[in-house]
């Protein structure tokens, strides 16, 4: 009888009993974020007519000034997630339900149309991601529809963008629980694998994953082609030129008036980062052209006088 008692218990928890169900009578996401920003939640325990305090899972507490700062933050939570969610304790059954994608919403829609969304989504597809775990692999892995900003374009501080999106990594790529909920592979370690890399923390500071395990795209602000790790780029060179791979996907977002202003791609938007060509200075370059040229006119007018003075 004990044993019967403590299973409708816990049942009553996950799957609530028609008529116990509280209504909370507030509206909006503060509604849910009454419970979800805390450590712990309260319930009417309908068997022992007590209200008892709970821990709350560690996956379900949000970050409000996360959300706050995030694109979604002037949402509610039922505009993306079930509607039943307003009756408290929850159905147990609405975790099971589908999570919308970015092309729920933003997909055929004009509004976002220059954030090209379905360009992105067709590129994911062809990402290592979606191709070795297909649908279980959706935006919200990598991007938290919560908490998720624009860094690209938006931030005015390129080692808090870097930072930002190599976090989306190493949020599965360094933790084992996140990670095998997609492979079955064991985790390996991040720093092992890049020891090719002549000095690791430079690189991780000033340089995105993405970088290097993207395939560039032209028309998109950020690639999301993950390439397998065969293709990963590793010659220096690609990067580390005056050619830089970097222009066409790190710096890409920069103003381009900042460019065309100080004459030099590299010298304007790599600032400190070690590429060849970097330190031009757009007035020292003039001046060298201009010795350069004064050299060849010296040496055509000393030919010159010489062939004349031979001929007299």
């Amino acid at each position: 009888m004990l044993k019967k008692f403590i299973l409708l218990f816990i049942c009553s928890l996950a799957f609530p009993i028609p008529g116990t169900s509280q209504e909370t009578g507030e509206s909006g996401k503060e509604k849910c974020l009454a419970c979800h920003s805390k450590q712990d939640y309260t319930f009417n325990n309908p068997y022992t007519s007590q209200t008892e305090k709970r821990l709350m899972n560690p996956y379900y507490i949000l970050d409000t000034a996360s959300i706050s700062s995030g694109v979604h933050h002037k949402f509610n939570c039922t505009d993306c997630h079930s509607p039943d969610y307003e009756t408290w304790p929850h159905n147990g059954e609405l975790k099971l339900e589908p999570i919308n994608t970015c092309l729920d919403c933003h997909g055929g829609d004009d509004t976002y149309a220059k954030y090209h969304f379905e360009e992105v989504d067709a590129e994911f597809q062809q990402s290592v991601h979606f191709t070795a775990t297909g649908e279980h692999f959706g935006c919200y892995k990598c991007h938290n529809p919560h908490y998720y900003r624009p860094m690209a374009r938006d931030s005015k501080v390129m080692t808090e963008s870097i930072s930002y999106d190599n976090n989306m990594c190493l949020s599965c790529h360094s933790n084992k629980d996140r990670f095998g909920l997609l492979s079955e592979k064991g985790l390996f370690d991040v720093m092992d694998r890049h020891e090719f890399l002549p000095n690791q923390t430079a690189h991780f500071t000033n340089v995105r994953c993405i970088e290097c395990h993207t395939k560039v795209n032209d028309s998109l602000m950020v690639a999301h082609n993950i390439l397998p790790k065969d293709k990963a780029v590793k010659l220096c060179v690609e990067c580390h030129s005056s050619n830089s791979i970097l222009m066409a996907s790190l710096y890409r977002h920069q103003a381009k008036e900042r460019r065309n202003e100080l004459g030099f791609v590299n010298a304007s938007i790599l600032n400190e980062s070690y590429v060849i060509g970097a330190n031009r200075n757009i007035f020292l370059n003039i001046l060298s052209l201009v010795i350069f040229g004064m050299a060849i006119m010296g040496i055509i007018i000393h030919t010159a006088l010489r062939k004349v003075k031979q001929k007299k």
